[in-house]
């Protein structure tokens, strides 16, 4: 376990509840002033490296609509068949991440350490595309220029120009709510920040809430601790809780740690947790496999509530399966 990498019990409760954007970019400055020649000599012979295959490969013309299902495609792009409604969360599928030029064909940015599970043209007919924020590892657009355009896609507050070529557009502030293809999908509150760069920090950011039939998944985009998730535990059965485990050594004021995602799962009365986030990109100093070590050790003996733990690993369970869980 890296030095840094505070558990869920040291860290203050002033840490998680940062609220001010330019603090958390000050965060990162300090960062890249204090380590930058390190980090970027690391990425470089990263560069010279294989990128790895991804563990586990997805078949979703296999998956049943009769079936809540999901596989994590790498970083924090999960793809999900939620009874028939298909869903792609911060879709990141190519190589690189950054800055796009010569109008997308070179990307200055963070190269990936393991391929996505599936490329773009593998991807099933996706209903709903969902952008939890605009940093690039998650709202890369020039994997959302591939998608098809007939998606309907859900952003929050004022990210609406990053998906303006989808035909559908809904942008939500909290708590704001809208329908795509039968599934009710909320904006939900999370401890971040929202800028793409320096200039746009009106940019809104936060999670979804998605219920369908009775049923619910929260995808918890990107998030330091917070109690904020404790309060959807009175209002909706949530199955499924999709949260970040990692890139917090240093920075656990902007990114959650294993044992505080964990904590948020139980505080919102997740069943499951399916976590992401970690083992994609170089985000920061902890080892890559460290942030899925330290959850599964948090878990325990309910190791089985961890619906994944590898790229590319495939989860379901039916209506039944789902209510025998609740009745353990």
């Amino acid at each position: 376990m890296s030095g840094n990498s505070a558990n869920f019990k040291n860290v203050s409760s002033s840490a998680f509840q940062l609220k001010a954007p330019l603090r958390r970019i000050g965060v990162y400055l300090n960062f890249v002033r204090r380590n930058g020649r390190r980090f970027l000599s690391e990425r470089m012979r990263e560069m010279r490296a294989p990128i790895d295959a991804a563990p586990q490969r997805p078949q979703p013309n296999k998956w049943s609509d009769d079936r809540l299902t999901v596989a994590w495609l790498g970083h924090a792009t999960v793809l999900i068949n939620f009874f028939g409604t298909w869903i792609l969360t911060d879709p990141a599928l190519r190589n690189r991440v950054g800055v796009n030029l010569a109008g997308g064909l070179v990307t200055v940015g963070m190269r990936r350490l393991t391929q996505p599970a599936l490329t773009i043209r593998e991807l099933p007919p996706i209903d709903l595309v969902i952008v939890s924020h605009a940093h690039m590892d998650h709202c890369d657009l020039a994997t959302l220029r591939r998608l098809p355009r007939n998606a309907h896609a859900v952003v929050q507050k004022d990210n609406g120009d990053l998906v303006k070529r989808f035909q559908r557009v809904d942008e939500l502030a909290w708590g704001e709510a809208t329908t795509v293809a039968g599934a009710h999908v909320e904006a939900i509150e999370v401890n971040h920040w929202g800028a793409r760069k320096l200039t746009d920090r009106h940019r809104g950011y936060g999670g979804f809430l998605i219920e369908k039939r009775g049923r619910a998944i929260v995808f918890g985009g990107d998030t330091a601790y917070t109690r904020a998730f404790s309060q959807l535990r009175e209002r909706a059965k949530i199955d499924l809780a999709i949260l970040p485990i990692g890139a917090y050594d240093p920075f656990i004021a902007a990114h959650a740690n294993p044992e505080q995602s964990w904590a948020m799962s139980r505080e919102m009365g997740a069943t499951y947790i399916l976590p992401m986030h970690h083992s994609t990109f170089r985000l920061s100093r902890e080892p890559k496999e460290e942030p899925i070590r330290r959850l599964l050790t948090t878990a325990g003996n309910e190791r089985w509530r961890v619906a994944v733990t590898e790229i590319g690993q495939t989860w379901s369970a039916d209506r039944l399966t789902l209510e025998s869980r609740y009745c353990e």
